[in-house]
């Protein structure tokens, strides 16, 4: 499984973000953040780190979603931030705290979304839709943009 070599990032004591395991495998798994409302949790191949790790430091700072999009634009544009030239997968499970059991380890209701990230694709080179056809349908996000990304929710 991919996360048994996965690097794992979680949260301390202070609430900041911390490498709780070193990974071998490629992969980074990053835990439920315990200050957010409901639960979520993602693993990505870690070419996307940098990415990711750049949206953590703007949230950080109080930027808004729209003020990420464009200092990670602006960023991969100028060369001072590298997305992979490869498409790279996000693996994404959300919940709310309620369907959380504290005994099993388990979200017994959950929602799972899959990510796969590549600069500048657009519907024309993918084949995919640009907007939401049908429910667990794949389409393209952001389309023909530094943040281009097939969207799919698995119909439940």
């Amino acid at each position: 499984m991919y996360h048994d070599g996965a690097t794992v990032l979680g949260y301390n004591q202070e609430g900041r973000l911390v490498t709780l395991r070193e990974g071998n495998n490629g992969m980074v798994c990053l835990a439920d953040d315990p200050n957010k409302k409901g639960i979520n949790v993602a693993c990505y191949g870690a070419e996307l780190e940098p990415f990711m790790a750049r949206g953590r430091e703007l949230a950080a700072e109080g930027k808004s979603n729209e003020e990420k999009r464009e200092a990670r634009k602006n960023e991969i544009e100028t060369g001072t931030l590298k997305m992979p030239s490869e498409p790279s997968m996000v693996y994404i499970l959300a919940g709310e705290e309620k369907d959380y059991s504290a005994e099993t380890g388990e979200l017994l209701k959950s929602k799972i979304r899959y990510v796969i990230y590549k600069p500048y694709m657009t519907g024309e080179s993918t084949g995919l839709p640009t907007k939401p056809q049908a429910p667990g349908m794949p389409w393209l996000m952001d389309a023909g943009t530094h943040r281009s990304h097939i969207m799919i929710t698995p119909a439940n």
